[in-house]
């Protein structure tokens, strides 16, 4: 990230990253990148049945609700390069079951496909742990086969702490990881 603005980050071809807060005309685009992004991670990982079923406009009707409901603790962010999205994350409370600790959770990081790599999921990450400085831990839930993610949290200084529950996904229980990072501790 740039020191002097840590919110852009100029990629090889001179554009720069910009990460904001979503907007309500931001939810047709952030549904498509979660949605083709569980398509492309979880290929393999997750039932193909449940993941070409997968529904953008639906997902992304679902996300507007929600954004006008408001009051949920969720803060969201886009990344964008050149006035397009290519990055969304959300952040929060820690959610143990329908409790809420004193942590923070990272409940979504997902670049567009043509965008893995240039450095925009790094800077959402790194704008949630700014946003989160003030919590003792960041959690976050992982596929435990999902190898590139397991690998992109660990660089940057997460660490699994043995915590592992199945999550169903059309009816199949599929293995999630538990990864905690203590926000103001810089990874090596």
């Amino acid at each position: 990230m740039n020191a002097e603005n840590p919110l852009h980050d100029p990629s090889p071809d001179g554009s720069s990253l910009r990460v904001r807060p979503m907007t309500l005309d931001d939810c047709d685009r952030v549904s498509e990148i979660r949605v083709r992004g569980w398509q492309y991670a979880y290929r393999g990982l997750m039932p193909q049945p449940f993941l070409d079923g997968l529904s953008v406009e639906r997902d992304a009707e679902r996300r507007r609700a929600r954004f006008l409901d408001g009051g949920d603790g969720v803060t969201e962010l886009v990344a964008e390069r050149g006035g397009t999205i290519v990055g969304w994350a959300a952040h929060g409370p820690y959610r143990d079951g329908e409790v809420r600790t004193g942590d923070a959770e990272l409940y979504a990081v997902y670049v567009a496909a043509a965008h893995l790599g240039t450095g925009a999921g790094r800077a959402l990450l790194a704008t949630v742990l700014e946003q989160c400085a003030g919590y003792a831990r960041v959690y976050l839930w992982v596929l435990k086969g999902n190898a590139r993610a397991r690998r992109f949290y660990e660089i940057a200084g997460f660490a699994a702490d043995g915590t592992e529950e199945p999550y169903e996904v059309g009816g199949v229980a599929v293995p999630e990881m538990r990864y905690v990072k203590e926000p103001g501790v810089t990874s090596a």
